[in-house]
């Protein structure tokens, strides 16, 4: 048992563990769960408090709703959240004009489920989303038939939108890098901290064994 004891000691230096391991653990848990990424906003589109399109047209009874309900937080919700993403994929996929879906709200759900929600339709494409109270109708609007005698329309790009697309993507992604090095200049005490704690630390660990 002592030289269990002993060798156990040889090993490891108090701190070890709290000022390298978890620390390593913590950036990777934060890169995965994409802590560091830039949120900018959503466009809605919302309609006017007196506008009466929902009892206008009858969207309640327009089509057969799968309900989802969300009365928590988006963690809790996760699981669910999945399910409506698959719901809406395969409503558009199929373009099911029979079918349609229904989010309600509850007064418990926080924020971050909305906006997870609003995300899901960006991401599947959602063209028709209507927001009434406390739900979300979703459905999708029947394919036109083509027509012969409708000629397509020549649809031309504005030259200077076409002209500056790629400068104004070359401007975000510099933005986007002056932000990640405005936190590494801000933030510089903590890593130098860090990386100093680290660095004493595997001397310390180095020495102990020598002694040993």
């Amino acid at each position: 048992m002592i030289d269990k004891q002993k060798r156990k000691r040889i090993f490891y230096v108090p701190g070890m563990i709290s000022l390298i391991f978890i620390p390593l653990f913590c950036l990777v848990h934060f890169y995965k769960t994409d802590v560091f990424k830039v949120y900018r906003l959503i466009n809605v589109g919302l309609p006017a408090p007196d506008n009466n399109i929902f009892e206008e047209l009858h969207i309640g009874n327009l089509r057969k709703y799968k309900i989802f309900n969300y009365n928590s937080n988006e963690f809790e919700e996760g699981k669910k959240l999945d399910k409506l993403r698959f719901s809406l994929r395969k409503l558009k996929n199929e373009n099911d004009t029979i079918n349609g879906v229904k989010i309600h709200l509850g007064k418990k759900m926080t924020y971050g489920v909305y906006v997870q929600v609003l995300n899901i339709f960006a991401d599947e494409g959602i063209e028709i989303y209507i927001p009434h109270k406390d739900d979300f109708w979703v459905f999708m609007k029947p394919k036109r038939k083509p027509d012969a005698s409708i000629k397509p329309l020549k649809v031309f790009s504005c030259g200077y939108v076409a002209a500056n697309k790629d400068l104004w993507a070359q401007e975000a992604q510099e933005a986007e890098r002056k932000y990640v090095l405005s936190l590494y200049r801000n933030n510089w005490i903590i890593f130098l901290g860090y990386f100093g704690l680290v660095i004493l630390n595997l001397f310390a660990l180095v020495k102990f064994n020598k002694n040993r």
